[in-house]
C-alpha cells in the first residue's frame, strides 16, 4: 500500500484538467500513442463537443520514481463546471491529494475556490500548479501570489505546467509521490468499500466503481450493498485501466471495479458502502453530501406511449448521474411524464441531450423552477416543486423561497454592471473586497428564482467573459411568490404555468403572452391568450380567425345579403371556438425559456 497514491485535479472550467491528465498518461506510457487524442479521458461526444468534463474519470497509471520504486497512481479527473460540484464531491471522497490548477493567463476563478474549500475539508493535500505558462499572456508572478493568500504555501511549492506543450509534467509526477501521502488501512480487515460511481453496460449489467478503504476483495466473494440490503457475487473484480482490466483481487487502497449482474438501477446507490455477506463491516462508510437539486422541470415523452421506454431511460442515465432526481408527474396537456431536479441550467440542457442521444428519446421539457416552501393557513408545511402544487391564494399564508450565496470574481471596471445586474435581479450586496488590484470579489445574497434562466449568460455578457461565478445555497426566505397561469380561449396550459415573485409576474406575463402569439398558427376561431394571477387577466393577446370568404359568390347586390353571410360565419366561428382545441406547438414549451433573449 505505500506504492499507491490515489488524487484529484480540481479546478476552475477550462483551465486545462483534461489536457494535463493527458500529458500525464502520455509520459508514463498508461496509454500508446496509437490511442491518443485530445481529452481522452473524457468519452462522450458530448463532452468533446462542448470542451468540458461532465462526469468524473478515474484511471491506473504506473509510475517508475527516480528512487527507483515503482508507484501507483489512482487519478480521478473532475468536471469544472459549478453545476457538477457533485461529481468533484464524489471524487475528493475516494482520494488522498489533489492537484489545484490555475490557468496562468487568468488567475483564480471562483470555482477554483470553492473546489479547493471542497477538497480542504475532505483533509486531503494540495499541490498548487500553475498551467498555460507558455501562452503570451501568462502572468506567472501574479497568479503566484494569489495562490500564496489563499492557501499560505511557499513560493517553491508552486510547480509550474504546461499541459498543452508537456512542461514540467516530470516535477507534477514527482510532487504526487513525495507529498501525497499513501492510503491506510488494513487489507485483512472486514471488507469497507466506498461506491463513487456506476455505469450501465447493456451486456454486463452494472458496472460499479468503488475505493476500498479497508479490506481485500476477490473474484467470486459474496458481496453485499450495505444500504439496499442486497447480495451478489462478483463475477469479475479489477482495476480501472484506459478500458477494465481484470485482476484476482483487489486490495485496500486500491481504486478498482466490480461486475455482478446486477440490471436493476435501483439496487445500487451512490456513496453506498459495499462489504462481504459473511463478514460483514461493522459501520458503514460516511458518503458525500446528499445532492440537493437547485432546478425543477417536467420531462415529457412527445408520444404518450413512449413512457415506459423513457422511465427504462430515466433509470439507466441516474447510474451513470447520481445527481439526477425525479419522479412521477402527470400534466391535462402533456399526459405522463417525469418531474426531474437537476443541479442547474446547464446540468438540464446535458440530460435534454443524453436522452436524444444515447437512448433516442425526444422529450419536451416545461418550465424550470425552483422549490419552494409554503405555509397554509392552517399552519401545515408543503414543500411546492411544481406550479400545480401551489394552495389556492386564499389557502396560502406565506411562502418561501430558496437564498443562495453567489461569488462573482471580475476586474474592477466591470463592478457597476454586475450591480446593476445583480441588483435588477433582486440580490443583496453582502461584501466586496479586491483579492489582487485587478481582481474584485463580489459576494451577493440572491433568489434562486433569478438565476435559473439567463443570468449566467448576462453575466458573461455584461463582463466580456471576464467573470467567474459559483453559489452555494444558504437556505429559504419568505418572499411574495404568485402562480401565473397562461388560459387559452379560458382553458389553462397547465405545462406553461409558472411560479415566479409578484413584483415580475406582469412583464414576465407579457412578454409570454407576446411570444405565444407569434409561435401559435392561426386556426378557424379566433384565440384569445392571457396571462392571470388567481382571477386576475394580467396580459392578453389575441390570434384573429382565420376568414374564409364567403362573400366571394355575391356579385354586387345588396349590402345586407353580405351581412347575413358574415353573421352566418361568425355564429358558426362561435360555435366552432367553444368546441376547438388549440394545438401547442412544443416550441411555445421551450420558447419560456428564451424570452430574455
Amino acid at each position: 500500500m505505500k506504492n499507491i497514491r490515489n488524487f484529484c485535479i480540481i479546478a476552475h472550467i477550462d483551465h486545462g484538467k483534461s489536457t494535463l491528465a493527458d500529458r500525464l498518461l502520455q509520459s508514463t506510457n498508461t496509454i500508446s500513442e496509437r490511442e491518443m487524442m485530445d481529452q481522452v479521458l473524457d468519452d462522450m461526444d458530448l463532452e468533446r463537443e462542448k470542451g468540458i468534463t461532465i462526469k468524473s474519470h478515474a484511471i491506473q497509471i504506473n509510475y517508475k520514481h527516480t528512487d527507483g520504486q515503482e508507484y501507483i497512481l489512482n487519478l480521478i479527473d473532475t468536471p469544472g463546471h459549478v453545476d457538477f460540484s457533485y461529481e468533484v464531491s464524489r471524487a475528493l471522497a475516494a482520494c488522498e491529494g489533489a492537484l489545484l490548477l490555475v490557468d496562468a493567463t487568468q488567475g483564480i476563478q471562483a470555482q477554483t475556490i470553492s473546489n479547493l474549500y471542497l477538497a480542504i475539508d475532505n483533509d486531503l493535500e494540495i499541490i498548487p500548479v500553475i498551467n498555460k505558462i507558455d501562452m503570451d499572456g501568462a502572468m506567472i508572478e501574479e497568479v503566484q501570489d494569489q495562490i500564496i493568500e489563499l492557501i499560505g504555501c511557499k513560493p517553491e511549492d508552486i510547480l509550474l505546467a504546461s499541459g498543452r506543450a508537456g512542461i514540467g509534467i516530470d516535477g507534477i509526477l514527482a510532487a504526487i509521490v513525495d507529498k501525497i501521502p499513501a492510503p491506510k488501512g488494513d487489507p485483512e480487515a472486514p471488507l469497507q468499500a466506498l461506491i463513487f460511481d456506476s455505469v450501465f453496460n447493456s451486456f454486463r449489467g452494472i458496472i460499479v466503481y468503488y475505493r476500498i478503504l479497508n479490506g481485500t476483495l476477490k473474484k467470486g466473494d459474496k458481496v453485499k450493498f450495505v444500504h439496499t440490503e442486497t447480495e451478489y457475487e462478483a463475477d469479475e473484480v479489477g482495476v480501472l485501466k484506459l478500458t477494465l482490466s481484470p485482476r484476482k483481487e483487489v486490495r485496500a487502497g486500491d481504486v478498482g471495479y466490480i461486475i455482478t449482474g446486477i440490471k436493476n438501477a435501483k439496487e445500487v446507490k451512490v456513496g453506498d458502502t459495499l462489504t462481504l455477506s459473511k463478514n460483514p463491516t461493522p459501520e458503514m462508510i460516511k458518503g458525500f453530501e446528499e445532492v440537493k437539486p437547485m432546478v425543477f422541470a417536467g420531462i415529457f415523452p412527445v408520444e404518450t406511449d413512449d413512457f415506459e421506454e423513457l422511465r427504462d431511460c430515466m433509470d439507466k442515465l441516474q447510474l451513470n448521474d447520481a445527481s439526477l432526481t425525479y419522479e412521477l408527474e402527470t400534466s391535462q396537456a402533456l399526459g405522463f411524464g417525469f418531474r426531474c431536479g437537476f443541479l442547474g441550467m446547464l446540468h438540464m440542457e446535458i440530460i435534454q441531450e443524453r436522452l436524444e442521444r444515447e437512448f433516442n428519446q425526444t422529450v419536451i421539457t416545461t418550465v424550470p423552477n425552483v422549490g419552494f416552501i409554503g405555509y397554509t393557513t392552517r399552519g401545515e408545511k408543503i414543500i411546492i416543486n411544481n406550479p400545480s402544487e401551489m394552495p389556492e391564494p386564499t389557502q396560502l399564508d406565506r411562502c418561501e423561497e430558496p437564498f443562495i450565496k453567489a461569488q462573482i470574481i471580475t476586474k474592477p471596471e466591470y463592478i457597476g454592471n454586475i450591480m446593476t445586474l445583480c441588483l435588477g435581479k433582486r440580490g443583496i450586496l453582502i461584501n466586496q473586497s479586491y483579492l489582487t488590484q485587478t481582481r474584485v470579489e463580489l459576494i451577493f445574497e440572491m433568489p434562486m428564482t433569478e438565476i435559473v434562466f439567463d443570468f449566467y449568460d448576462k453575466l458573461k455578457s455584461q463582463t466580456r467573459g471576464y467573470a467567474s461565478f459559483d453559489y452555494h445555497p444558504i437556505g429559504h426566505r419568505e418572499s411574495d411568490i404568485v402562480k401565473m397561469d397562461i388560459l387559452l380561449n379560458g382553458d389553462k396550459v397547465d405545462a406553461l404555468s409558472a411560479l415566479i415573485h409578484r413584483a415580475r409576474a406582469e412583464d414576465f406575463g407579457r412578454k409570454l403572452c407576446e411570444k405565444l402569439k407569434e409561435l401559435l398558427t392561426r386556426h378557424q376561431f379566433q384565440i384569445a391568450i392571457q396571462a392571470a394571477i388567481g382571477a386576475k387577466i394580467v396580459a392578453r393577446e389575441t390570434i384573429s380567425a382565420l376568414r374564409k370568404d364567403v362573400t366571394a359568390k355575391c356579385y354586387g347586390g345588396d349590402i345586407s345579403r353580405k351581412r347575413k353571410l358574415l353573421e352566418k360565419q361568425k355564429e358558426g366561428k362561435k360555435r366552432m371556438r367553444q368546441i376547438g382545441n388549440v394545438e401547442v406547438p412544443q416550441e411555445a414549451f421551450l420558447a419560456v425559456l428564451k424570452l430574455n433573449d
